[in-house]
């Protein structure tokens, strides 16, 4: 089963944040190999942490060489090779798959640019974060268009905007 723990930093405001990380995690999950995650007895927990730009500035500086803050960052604890397999070998039943930070400023910006509301860009940030935990990334286009393909089918099961709208050439 997947177990999401999330803190809340000021200047995020009350919200109904953890139940929203819940329903794009098992979004996230469901659209990948990985879905039977969900199902699985052990707890697979997903960190949530909702931030300020200062700590995600800080983050994003310390562990990947960038001096700015950014929307969200992703901390995997288990490589890709060994999910399938991590939830039958884990000592007490749970496993940590990773941590996701987001930071206000930055998503409240993003969001009011793309004229969505800050809970439906954070869902999006979310099923974002989460697939980054699963070993998707978008490093080349090939990679970005399999994931962006998963983030719209997680995106559409939660009724949230798609963020990658197609483009005539």
């Amino acid at each position: 089963m997947i177990q999401v723990e999330l803190s809340r930093e000021s200047p995020w405001p009350d919200g109904e944040w953890e139940a929203l990380a819940a329903r794009a995690a098992a979004a996230a999950v469901e659209r990948t190999p990985f879905a039977g995650l969900a199902a699985t007895p052990a707890a697979v927990e997903i960190s949530v942490r909702l931030a300020s730009d200062a700590e995600v500035h800080a983050l994003n500086r310390q562990y990947r060489g960038k001096d700015r803050p950014t929307n969200v960052l992703s901390f995997p604890m288990v490589q890709r090779d060994l999910l399938e397999s991590v939830t039958l070998n884990s000592d007490d039943g749970e496993v940590l798959l990773g941590d996701i930070v987001l930071a206000h400023g930055v998503c409240a910006a993003e969001a009011a640019e793309r004229g969505v509301g800050l809970a439906d860009h954070a869902g999006h940030l979310l099923v974002h974060g989460v697939l980054h935990l699963l070993g998707y990334d978008h490093g080349d286009d090939a990679q970005a268009d399999a994931m962006e393909g998963m983030e719209r089918d997680a995106l559409a099961s939660l009724g949230l905007h798609d963020p990658y709208p197609v483009t005539e050439d």
